[in-house]
């Protein structure tokens, strides 16, 4: 779905005109369970100031951005009977489910739990976080290229406030043709410091599934590929790719976590290390990448804690928002190989997928309860061994990102 500007202007305008609603919409209780609504819609903006290539993934369009509205998520959730918890959510816009399973808190905690169906596996910060309040518009890289989101398993979780241990088991995603790759998740959390406006949080993850079944020519093999967008989801353009990566066998991501709350100011930062065995006479490929933010909350605020991740807040003066404004360094590399250039002509071995660094200013005005505005410049730069031209290529190209959103 295609936005002009005029039509992403009036749902904008509509949208800060409308009456403020609560955070959700309680509907009835139904066979002892208390029914709720919510909602999440995004309108996404981009424009590319692109160097080699045409990031919005056209080169006959002209035009240099692209507009669409990115989520249309529609979610029911139901507290109850007793300690039993559900949600049933689906995204008009993808065309996919979302959270769509049953919770059971053990004791009554709900840190204390057995979980059936789709939901996001034990791994990743960001990727645990609320989407709605992702502190930059696109998630970071390596959340992107190799956090382990929906799928559908069972999980068993135990901790308390301060600390807390997950374990999966998952297979594919519950939309068809998405996710694939039956496999495990295991994180554990632990904050040392957990006050009030003062908090420290430290992780472990690891994720081990079966790499996805592809077509390669006439055949069909397990196949994987890792591959990265510009810190833009609306680019149509990847700058690092490793290409198909055949006779792939099991992928197997470690993440590091940390995460420091100081009253208004938040530092957080992730590493992964992911591994794709590979059988016959390839080398096993492995790639890696990290990023750093800084958030701080303008106007004061700061953030809270559940389950091992961040809460943010609604804004102290609900009138005039909250104001955030943040920066983070994002680094991938998918390079695992070397190139020789002694001879006449150039000799790859293994994987050279490319390396690529961005930095991202970003700004987020949350408005009341419902509303939030965003805006991001990105600066990227990024190196690729290219085999048609024997060299390795370098584009450094920026973004404008602006991102209008209504939650309920």
């Amino acid at each position: 779905m295609k936005l002009s500007r005029r039509t992403l202007s009036m749902a904008l305008l509509a949208a800060l005109a409308a009456p403020a609603a609560h955070a959700e919409v309680p509907i009835d209780v139904i066979a002892g369970s208390e029914v709720s609504f919510e909602g999440l819609l995004q309108a996404d903006a981009n424009w590319f100031h692109s160097d080699l290539a045409n990031l919005n993934g056209s080169a006959t369009d002209g035009k240099d951005g692209d507009f669409k509205l990115r989520r249309a998520e529609l979610v029911l959730k139901g507290k109850g009977p007793g300690n039993f918890e559900w949600v049933l959510g689906y995204d008009a816009k993808a065309d996919k489910w979302l959270d769509t399973n049953l919770k059971y808190k053990i004791g009554g905690n709900s840190s204390n739990f057995v979980q059936f169906g789709q939901f996001k596996q034990p791994n990743s910060l960001e990727e645990l976080s609320s989407t709605k309040n992702n502190d930059f518009i696109s998630k970071a890289t390596i959340t992107n290229t190799w956090a382990v989101a929906r799928r559908v398993g069972v999980a068993y979780g135990m901790g308390d406030a301060n600390w807390s241990v997950t374990g999966s088991v998952f297979g594919r995603e519950l939309t068809r043709n998405l996710g694939a790759g039956n496999g495990f998740g295991l994180r554990g959390t632990w904050a040392p410091i957990n006050e009030t406006g003062n908090l420290l949080h430290l992780g472990l993850s690891y994720a081990r599934y079966d790499a996805e079944l592809g077509a390669v020519g006439n055949n069909v093999q397990d196949t994987q590929r890792w591959r990265a967008r510009p810190n833009a989801d609306l680019s149509g353009v990847r700058l690092v790719d490793t290409g198909n990566l055949t006779l792939a066998d099991k992928v197997a991501t470690t993440g590091l976590e940390g995460m420091w709350v100081k009253g208004p100011f938040k530092l957080q930062g992730e590493y992964m290390r992911s591994t794709t065995g590979r059988g016959g006479s390839f080398s096993d490929f492995t790639g890696k990448g990290a990023y750093l933010s800084a958030l701080w909350n303008v106007t004061g605020e700061t953030w809270g804690y559940k389950a091992g991740t961040p809460t943010t807040p609604l804004p102290n003066e609900p009138e005039s928002g909250m104001w955030q404004v943040g920066l983070r360094y994002d680094t991938i590399d998918l390079n695992d190989g070397s190139l020789n250039t002694s001879g006449a002509t150039p000799v790859v071995t293994g994987v050279l997928g490319g390396k690529m660094d961005a930095w991202t200013l970003g700004a987020n005005w949350y408005l009341r309860s419902n509303f939030k505005l965003a805006a991001n410049y990105v600066k990227v730069t990024s190196s690729k061994y290219n085999s048609t031209a024997k060299a390795i290529l370098h584009d450094d190209p920026s973004v404008v990102e602006f991102r209008a959103q209504f939650f309920w």
